[in-house]
């Protein structure tokens, strides 16, 4: 059975159970990968010819390597949907002296050709052309469900073993980049401008550029109840510095170092707040063009923002846009907590205990998101999981149904946070401006 179908079970009977605060990762390992060997086993050897005959056998292929293993079959319509994941991961790590290794369970031989030539598959495929369940490979690793994926380390045993590929993507990251030395060759401003509630703080980085030079700056926009220390926000400024782009990220009023009360925080304050960034950037005299990038609430607010300014913002980056907010407080709930719409309470405490205001309800009830948003005609790109519990994946589609010519990514599974592999949108984000911007 298709999983997306039975995530889509799971979420209808979560949703009379669980606050929609709640950040629920499903995980099909739980279910699917069961029978999968576990991290440190050694990988069973075998022999497998590819499709014009050449035999490979796994531990000479393998041997002092990272080998990923992909498990499927063109027939599988979760392989079909996946495949062009692991290509991209192939054309991601395969430079840092990653093998991948394809192993299908298909019969027919010509329709296997036929769809690996079809797909542009680069790496190496083999198979026993039989039947997974009757296949002697599939019965030493475990493999009751495909895709099934290994990470096998140079060592000759597992890492991983999942039917989710970020899972494989994250282990790949962690250990060929997180771990890479982040130097800067520019200078870091801090600043204090005017915003709706008081003070902003912010902070500007500049690039190292020659007398006369310009560059592009991304302002970055945090989402609700953090700052822009939010792991996801700093990823993404710090592999934009590394990428040439200026960045100038602040903090909200009511959040982090940033003057004024969280409880009197609305989305048009931070409209507001925005705008006056904004104005600050578009003074310097070293920027060229000014995107932005905005997270949950900060997306709305980049949304919005650019809408009323059309011809000052060249890209915008939308990840996980919280345009439901609206119709969430038009129901009277909002964060799973029930409230009267119509009469809102004084301040509305969440289950971390930070408490929204009266004021935030009622102006966000009538906010124009997307009457606003449409006025802008640029260069934009969502990026969206279809995982996340605390914003429907269709505001996405919204925007990019919206903005002509957006592009939108769904990413499969991953939450609000994209805390699957967080690594993704990172890249995706700085992949687009870098097409756009240069």
């Amino acid at each position: 059975m298709n999983k997306l179908f039975h995530l889509s079970i799971i979420w209808f009977l979560l949703a009379f159970c669980v606050g929609a605060n709640a950040q629920v990762v499903l995980d099909f390992d739980e279910t699917y990968a069961q029978e999968m060997l576990k991290p440190g086993t050694p990988a069973p050897d075998f022999q497998l010819p590819t499709p014009d005959g050449k035999t490979v056998k796994f531990s000479e292929f393998a041997k002092g390597k990272y080998v990923v293993i992909d498990f499927w079959a063109s027939w599988c319509p979760d392989c079909r949907k996946d495949l062009p994941e692991i290509i991209r991961l192939y054309n991601n790590f395969h430079k840092d002296g990653v093998e991948f290794l394809g192993v299908s369970f298909d019969t027919d031989k010509e329709k296997w050709t036929d769809y690996i030539a079809k797909s542009g598959v680069p790496y190496t495929q083999v198979s026993e052309l039989k039947r997974m369940n009757q296949s002697d490979v599939a019965k030493a690793y475990g493999v009751r469900w495909i895709p099934s994926i290994y990470l096998i380390g140079p060592d000759g045993k597992v890492l991983v073993s999942t039917v989710l590929s970020y899972k494989i993507e994250k282990k790949l990251y962690d250990t060929f980049r997180a771990s890479l030395p982040v130097t800067h060759t520019g200078s870091y401003d801090t600043i204090t401008l005017d915003g709706s509630k008081g003070k902003l703080w912010a902070q500007l980085y500049k690039p190292r550029l020659e007398p006369g030079q310009r560059c592009d700056l991304v302002v970055l926009c945090h989402g609700l109840n953090c700052d822009h220390d939010f792991e996801l926000m700093k990823r993404i400024e710090i592999q934009l510095q590394k990428a040439g782009f200026a960045t100038l990220a602040f903090d909200f009023n009511g959040h982090g170092k940033s003057e004024g009360r969280f409880s009197e925080m609305t989305i048009p304050n931070e409209i507001e707040d925005l705008e006056q960034v904004l104005a600050y950037a578009q003074d310097l005299r070293f920027v060229d063009d000014i995107a932005l990038v905005g997270h949950s609430q900060g997306a709305v607010v980049a949304a919005m923002v650019a809408g009323n300014h059309p011809e000052d913002i060249k890209a915008v980056t939308l990840l996980a846009p919280s345009s439901s907010v609206r119709d969430d407080i038009a129901r009277g709930n909002l964060f799973g907590i029930d409230f009267n719409p119509l009469d809102p309470p004084d301040s509305l405490v969440l289950s971390n205990g930070i408490a929204i205001g009266r004021r935030y309800l009622k102006t966000a009830l009538y906010l124009p998101i997307f009457e606003t948003s449409a006025k802008y005609h640029g260069n934009a790109c969502i990026i969206q999981g279809n995982g996340d519990r605390l914003v429907p994946f269709t505001c996405g589609e919204r925007f990019h149904q919206l903005w002509n010519g957006s592009e939108y990514y769904e990413l499969e599974y991953y939450d609000h946070n994209f805390t699957n592999c967080i690594y993704r949108p990172v890249d995706i984000t700085t992949e687009y401006l870098k097409r756009v911007l240069r």
